[in-house]
């Protein structure tokens, strides 16, 4: 006879155990010897050995009541090995070796031992137990081969978190049992003595059955009998152990506990099957459903600011021009309030909206979905092609505004001098036509005669010296025409009136001249100092005038140098009054000397000089008037050279600011690249150290806004060229917007980064590795690897991509994986996703068809009914929302196929 307690120690599984059990990682071996110690004191025990007969004997009837037999004495009813072989057929649900019928002891041994056969074939290594000692009746072996079979069968495919066997059992009681007051399992006896632990693995999972707060700890045989009775009538476990057994013994027998405990493991397996299955999709449908509602944000803003630009370049591109700089001014405003108030918003969404789309891409590759597609028209591209049409239009918008402007300013200028030289010479030449049709000849003297030829004679120079003023009236009204003067006809009407006078006068004096030629003959000499007052007075009466029209000459200028010039030239002409002043006094001292002449002899002249109508009085009241002009023209040019002078500091303040701003936006974007590519310490301290650089940025902004400011100030000022700096406030802006985009794409690589490494497990380390990796071989730090490159990185990293056939093969296939659109780049995401998805492992439609299956019980679809009762209410109408019905020959009225709908969650086929 062989002692049970040394079988015992023996019982074992086979080098191949671990190939049966969903736990795989420790054998039964282990266990059993952690039990030694204390298995010694109790195997004899008279009441441990009771609950084990109990307790294998209800087991053992629970499963043969299938096969519609049962037994009464566990050692009594195994001898002849039939019911043993048909236990092993049940729970196995495998056929034994047909059993020998005879009633002798060489059939009965020949029945258990093709028993113990097929036991040890399950790789359970029987030490010691003999089928001798089972035909025999020994109640300790047969116990003992009872426990390996309920081990093998009952316990051992119990795995919670990679733990097997009783430790995984153990360990899914605690979990079950964790909320419950009174309960704390650390072991199969103790624990379970005051009936709680039992009460609470039914309420945990059919709270209806059991009413757990009216229970005592105090009342265990209470306890005990509610929660046995319970699990009898409604859960069909049967009834393995009386309350009393337990209670009255100071530690009840663990294996007993175990295997009545297993039952009620097997009995709520499929509910926990269903609720690991429920969990698995609520987790594949939450991360579906989030990824919609980007998908519909992205559409909205891309919509919303695409719908913006549509309605802003038509703006942008009316370029009808107004008839006055105040109009035109009102434009230029509008344009300045549009470029601070409304676009800075959408140039933020636009980055934002880059940033959405880059991460919910991110997502859906972790989740092992589709890449996003947004609607035709809505692409990033397309909204990049929009943008750049804005811009475009904004700049040309800007560069119209301003040149139109010159232009209205030009005219303006062009307009005022041609009123004033039109009206100049329409005051000279009023009344000249009269005096030209005179016929006062026919009734003068020969010296009156002679003094009106003299006289013709001075107007005819006076005519010449007027040539060129008319000359200048025809050429402006010329260049008016030709910058679309909005007053053109007004401005064409009178400069042919003065023209068609003009010529009238030509013609008139040359028939005067002629009349007065015909007579000259009869004329005698006429007085040869009224004669030299004239000759002089003229020239310097029309020296005056063009003087007096200088002076009052409009200038317009925009540096100043050109005013400094205006200034010199005045200079020199002040510096000719005067020999100017002594010509006047000249031609005045003629003027006395003939009346002193004619006094001295006494001759009564008949009136004012015959020979010119320029008087004394006419010579001294302009040479009055050009006296008062030089000084309005001295404080004109003054006043115009401290505007010049403020435009010229208002040039090197925007310069001096603008030298200091474009160089600090330039150096940022150096900097941006470098942190960019190498990004030292962990992703979070990346993260952070990036933000902080961001928070800097946008605390640079005071300067940028001051830049705006005096911007603005050389705007209204109309000045339009700085040539103390190359950035212009264009070239600023552009800038800045790249600044800030630039900073923030990179924030947004990084959090992909961590999303990524997050989602797919991958260690810091990992993570530096692959940055090392991808950086080494980016040679010119363009933050993508060519071909070459990114095979020489692969290598480094293990992969057999040599160039043979095997290795270009293995290539080209992860090149289409990382490269989809064959560009020629790989990206540092596209490498990172890659690396994620050859070190973890992701969910997979498969997958979530197999939960789907497991809540629909095994069935190839599933109602609206198991959907409501096994998710989430959201997620389950998500899912019949979604789910087309199934077509299957073993369709019911109202099935749902939840396989396609799981294929298309990853892009596999469409609903």
């Amino acid at each position: 006879m062989v002692d049970y307690h040394a079988a015992n120690q023996s019982y074992q599984y086979g080098p191949n155990s671990g190939s049966n059990g969903a736990g795989g990682g420790g054998s039964m071996g282990d266990y059993m010897a952690q039990e030694d110690d204390w298995d010694r004191d109790l195997l004899l025990d008279p009441a441990w050995e009771k609950q084990q007969r109990k307790t294998f004997t209800a087991w053992c009837n629970s499963h043969l009541r299938k096969a519609g037999t049962q037994i009464e004495n566990i050692d009594e009813d195994f001898r002849d090995g039939l019911k043993l072989m048909l236990l092993l057929e049940v729970i196995s649900g495998e056929r034994l070796p047909k059993p020998e019928r005879g009633k002798m002891r060489v059939h009965k041994i020949n029945n258990v031992n093709k028993a113990l056969d097929f036991i040890a074939s399950k790789g359970v290594k029987l030490v010691s137990i003999g089928a001798e000692e089972i035909v025999d009746g020994n109640a300790k072996m047969t116990l003992g081969m009872i426990w390996t079979i309920i081990l093998r069968f009952a316990i051992q495919d119990i795995s919670v978190e990679e733990t097997s066997a009783k430790e995984g059992l153990l360990l899914w009681c605690q979990r079950k049992t964790a909320p419950y007051k009174n309960v704390n399992v650390q072991n199969f006896h103790i624990s379970w003595k005051d009936g709680l632990a039992f009460n609470a693995l039914i309420h945990r999972h059919r709270p209806e059955l059991i009413e757990y707060d009216k229970l005592r700890k105090d009342d265990p045989v209470t306890n005990l009998n509610n929660a046995f009775e319970v699990a009898e009538k409604y859960l069909d476990i049967p009834k393995m152990l009386d309350a009393e057994d337990i209670v009255n013994t100071a530690r009840p027998d663990e294996k007993a506990i175990m295997t009545y405990v297993s039952s009620f493991y097997h009995a709520f397996s499929g509910a926990q099957k269903a609720e690991t299955a429920a969990n698995r999709i609520c987790k594949v449908l939450a991360v579906n459903q989030e990824n919609e509602h980007l998908m519909e944000d992205y559409e909205r803003l891309a919509s919303d600011l695409l719908e913006w630009i549509r309605r802003t370049i038509p703006w942008l591109e009316d370029r009808v021009p107004q008839k006055t700089i105040q109009e035109m001014q009102q434009k230029l405003e509008d344009f300045r309030d549009y470029r601070r108030v409304h676009k800075p918003p959408k140039v933020q969404e636009k980055c934002q909206l880059e940033i959405n789309f880059n991460t919910l891409q991110t997502k859906l590759r972790l989740s092992n979905r589709p890449a996003f597609m947004p609607s035709e028209g809505k692409m990033v591209s397309d909204i990049n092609n929009g943008w750049q049409h804005l811009e475009q239009a904004e700049k040309g918008y800007e560069e119209w505004l301003l040149n139109e402007i010159r232009r209205l300013e030009r005219l303006d200028h062009l307009a005022e001098k041609f009123r004033q030289k039109a009206s100049i010479h329409e005051a000279w030449t009023d009344g000249k036509e009269a005096m030209l049709k005179h016929r006062d000849y026919e009734t003068a003297t020969l010296s009156d005669i002679k003094a009106l030829i003299r006289k013709h004679e001075a107007f005819e120079s006076d005519l010449a010296a007027h040539q060129d003023r008319v000359e200048q009236i025809a050429a402006i009204a010329q260049e008016l025409n030709e910058l679309d003067y909005y007053d053109s006809h007004n401005v064409n009407t009178r400069c042919q009136k003065i023209c068609d006078q003009w010529d009238a006068l030509g013609s008139l004096t040359h028939s005067r001249r002629e009349a007065l030629e015909k007579t000259e003959k009869q004329l005698e000499t006429i007085d040869q100092l009224h004669l030299e007052y004239a000759k002089r007075a003229a020239p310097f009466n029309n020296w005056m005038e063009s003087a007096m029209e200088d002076l009052q000459d409009m200038f317009i200028v925009h540096t100043i140098e050109e005013i400094e010039g205006l200034i010199s030239a005045h200079d020199q002409f002040k510096s000719t009054l005067p020999d100017a002043d002594r010509e006047r006094e000249a031609i005045l001292a003629i003027h006395k000397e003939a009346q002193r002449i004619a006094e001295s002899n006494h001759i009564k002249l008949s009136g004012s000089n015959p020979y010119t109508t320029v008087t004394p009085q006419i010579i001294n009241s302009k040479w009055e008037k050009v006296q008062q002009l030089v000084p309005k023209r001295d404080h004109a040019l003054l006043e115009e050279q401290s505007k010049q002078q403020s435009n010229e500091h208002l040039r090197r303040q925007f310069a001096s600011q603008a030298n200091i701003v474009g160089p600090w936006i330039q150096t940022k974007m150096e900097e941006i690249g470098r942190i960019s590519i190498e990004m030292n310490g962990t992703l979070e301290d990346q993260l952070s150290h990036l933000k902080q650089y961001e928070r800097s940025i946008v605390d640079y902004k005071p300067n940028l806004d001051l830049l705006e400011q005096q911007h603005q100030l050389i705007q209204e000022a109309l000045i339009f060229d700085n040539k103390h700096t190359n950035y212009t406030m264009e070239h600023i802006r552009v800038g800045w917007e790249q600044l800030l985009t630039t900073i923030a794409r990179t924030i947004n690589e990084v959090e992909n980064q961590i999303l990524t490494r997050d989602a797919k497990g991958i260690s810091q380390e990992q993570m530096q590795e692959f940055r090392a990796s991808f950086n080494h071989f980016d040679k010119d730090h363009g933050g993508a690897l060519g071909p070459e490159e990114f095979k020489a990185c692969l290598i480094s990293l293990g992969y057999d991509v040599e160039n043979d056939r095997q290795g270009d093969a293995e290539f080209n296939r992860i090149m289409s994986v990382v490269d989809p659109n064959h560009s020629g780049l790989v990206t540092f995401q596209a490498f990172i996703d890659f690396m994620s998805r050859e070190t973890t492992d992701t969910d997979t439609a498969d997958q979530v068809i197999a939960s789907f299956k497991v809540l629909a019980g095994d069935k190839n679809f599933i109602t609206a009914e198991e959907l409501r009762r096994e998710l989430p209410p959201d997620q389950a109408e998500y899912c019949i929302a979604r789910m087309a019905p199934y077509q299957g020959p073993d369709a019911v009225p109202g099935a749902l196929d939840y396989k396609s709908f799981s294929t298309a969650l990853y892009g596999e086929s469409d609903l």
